[in-house]
């Protein structure tokens, strides 16, 4: 599950080295954390051209709920979703996301310092614009003493294939996360 992550500056900049066309929506600043149901900064297909721009977090589902997160193994299965998955695939830049243990302590996985995660997405038009969600996969070794779910992570080089190719979704949405680092800011430590 991933229900926040950070963007700062270096995010966006790279938003705006990869995209070949930025939206006016995108021209003013957001950095911080991101919560569900806020608007933060993505990449997306338009017209074969890879754009950047913001969307609202979070797609509203039955009953008025808000969903944040799809499983990448059951989304095409999905009526709700399999469409957006198929059609209208984004990537969410951030310089990390959260998670927190059992003792709801925050914890804070990232690759390196320097280095923005682009997590796969998918969107789709809403009343009041295009929202996002974000896919989940199961967590692997660096996560999972953690949390059971953690974002589908794409490699730069994947940006363009994975929202401009329709023949490579299903790879994409069984592709194994990279191992990241685990920060918090307190742990406590065992005596015994």
């Amino acid at each position: 599950m991933c229900g926040r992550y950070y963007i700062d500056r270096d995010v966006e900049k790279e938003i705006y080295r990869i995209a070949q066309e930025i939206d006016e929506n995108m021209r003013k600043e957001r950095t911080g954390d991101i919560y569900p149901s806020q608007e933060a900064p993505v990449l997306y297909g338009r017209r074969n051209r890879l754009c950047g721009g913001t969307m609202r977090w979070g797609l509203t589902g039955r009953e008025g709920k808000l969903l944040i997160n799809a499983r990448a193994e059951t989304a095409l299965a999905r009526p709700a979703f399999a469409g957006s998955v198929r059609q209208r695939r984004c990537v969410i830049p951030a310089r990390h996301f959260y998670e927190w243990d059992r003792d709801k302590q925050k914890v804070t996985f990232c690759r390196r310092a320097e280095d923005t995660l682009y997590l796969a997405g998918f969107y789709r038009g809403e009343e009041d614009g295009p929202h996002f969600i974000i896919l989940t996969t199961a967590a692997n070794e660096s996560v999972r003493p953690v949390h059971q779910r953690m974002p589908l992570i794409l490699d730069e080089e994947e940006i363009r294939w994975w929202i401009g190719d329709d023949s490579r979704v299903n790879g994409f949405l069984n592709k194994s996360s990279p191992v990241l680092e685990r920060r918090q800011n307190y742990e406590q430590m065992r005596l015994f």
